[in-house]
C-alpha cells in the first residue's frame, strides 16, 4: 500500500503543470532611416566652385579629390571621385560637415551658412 501511495504521488507529480517559462523577449524591429541626400552630392568640381567660391583646401589622392569650404560657422568637406561610367568626371559622392571646433553639424545648415556668409 505504501508503495502504491508513493507511486501515485509520483504519477500525479509528473502530470502536474510545469511552471511557465517566460517568453523570450524579441527586440523591436528598427527600420533604418533613409540617408538624406545632400543637395551637393553629384556636383562636379567646377559646379562646387561656382556655388561656394574657391575652396580653402584642395587635396588630391590618387583619382579622388577633397575640397574644403569654410565659413566662420562651419567647415564642409566634399569628396569627389570619378564616375563609374569611365568618363573620368569627378563628382561629389560624400559630404562631411562640422563646426570649426570639430563637432559634427547639420549639412543643410552648413551649406546654407556657406551660401549666405555673414
Amino acid at each position: 500500500m505504501r508503495r502504491l501511495a508513493i507511486a501515485s504521488t509520483l504519477f500525479l507529480a509528473a502530470c502536474a503543470a510545469r511552471p511557465q517559462q517566460p517568453e523570450p523577449q524579441v527586440a523591436p524591429v528598427v527600420t533604418p532611416q533613409p540617408r538624406v541626400r545632400s543637395a551637393i552630392v553629384g556636383l562636379t568640381t567646377s559646379e562646387l566652385v561656382g556655388h561656394f567660391g574657391n575652396p580653402a583646401l584642395q587635396v588630391r589622392e590618387g583619382t579622388s579629390l577633397k575640397l574644403q569650404f569654410r565659413s566662420s560657422r562651419c567647415v564642409l568637406d566634399a569628396y569627389l571621385y570619378p564616375g563609374e561610367n569611365g568618363s573620368g568626371v569627378q563628382r561629389v559622392t560624400y559630404v562631411d560637415t562640422r563646426l570649426p571646433s570639430g563637432v559634427a553639424t547639420d549639412q543643410a545648415a552648413c551649406i546654407s551658412a556657406l551660401e549666405n556668409p555673414s
